[in-house]
């Protein structure tokens, strides 16, 4: 009887082993197939975005002019950055622009994404009135805002006329101040509609129990809002402020389009001053360094922003 135990225990051992091989060979046959799938992504994903990423470290290492003969001075384009006033100028532009345009797009976008999700009349007409400007390409849109803010024939000063608030011209695109708030308000009619999506996406999200509980406890509607409606919309809020603090940074066509980074330089962001020196000055390796210090901005933004919005979880 014992004998036979044994030679049960071992015809089960050995199956096990069938078992596993075969497991095994279907698990590899399966992650093989798999891959076979993901390898066109990842050759274009490694063609398109890695190599580009490192190609541009590299050439921000050395000094030349595009198709000629490289010459490697390590970390002199950074060195340079020091003391390149443009450069700072830029960056302050840029961050400027991200302090100003960030808060004011993600309240707005909030406040429209409210509107539309109090069911009122008309809302499906709003919502779409809302989003079409998204929809438009960037030179359309600072096309439609310089004929707006041109002085003389301009839409703007036509109608401040006609209702007697000016005598003269406001030359809205010739001064700093006006025109940082021409391309805020271009950026703001622009994207705004994109923030109210996601926002909107998240209040349907909310379970209108929640409402309900605190209408029985005499809630008001601040304080809905406050309690239920805002931390219910922190994973929405963040994602919505990370992504639009990246699209603040990548500030290129509105000023380029409508300013054209004047008057003088007081409204080049940081990507039209890589534009200029890559593609006007023919000198990529400093252009790539600046575009890798950009990079890094950003990300430390991105990391302050998603530390201070995120709410740690037990």
């Amino acid at each position: 009887m014992q004998k036979l135990t044994d030679v049960e225990a071992n015809d089960i051992q050995k199956k096990e082993m069938r078992l596993s091989k075969i497991k095994k060979r279907e698990i590899w046959k399966t992650n093989l197939t798999a891959w076979l799938f993901l390898l066109p992504f990842v050759l274009l994903y490694l063609i398109f975005m890695v190599y580009p990423i490192v190609e541009g470290f590299i050439i921000s290492l050395t000094t030349g002019g595009f198709g000629g003969d490289r010459e490697f001075v390590g970390l002199s384009n950074y060195m340079t950055m020091l003391t390149d006033v443009y450069f700072w100028e830029a960056l302050w532009n840029t961050v400027l622009f991200v302090l100003i345009s960030t808060p004011s797009i993600v309240v707005l976008g909030l406040l429209m994404a409210l509107l539309v999700n109090m069911g009122l009349k008309g809302t499906t007409f709003i919502r779409a009135a809302f989003f079409v400007p998204y929809m438009l390409s960037i030179s359309v849109m600072a096309s439609i805002f310089v004929f707006i803010f041109q002085p003389y024939t301009g839409l703007l000063n036509e109608i401040l006329r006609s209702i007697g608030l000016i005598d003269g011209e406001i030359f809205w695109l010739g001064e700093t101040a006006l025109a940082w708030m021409s391309i805020l308000i271009a950026t703001l009619w622009w994207t705004v509609g994109f923030n109210m999506v996601l926002f909107l996406a998240g209040l349907q999200d909310i379970s209108e129990e929640w409402y309900e509980a605190a209408d029985m406890d005499g809630a008001n509607a601040w304080q809905k809002f406050w309690h239920i409606t805002l931390p219910s919309l922190r994973g929405v809020l963040t994602l919505v402020v990370i992504l639009q603090s990246v699209a603040s940074f990548k500030l290129f066509g509105q000023p380029w389009l409508m300013t054209g980074g004047g008057p003088g330089t007081s409204t080049r962001p940081l990507v039209q001053y890589i534009y200029e020196l890559g593609f006007r000055n023919w000198n990529p390796g400093y252009a790539s360094a600046v575009s890798y210090v950009l990079f890094l901005v950003m990300m430390i933004f991105a990391f302050i922003q998603y530390k201070l919005l995120i709410k740690k979880e037990d």
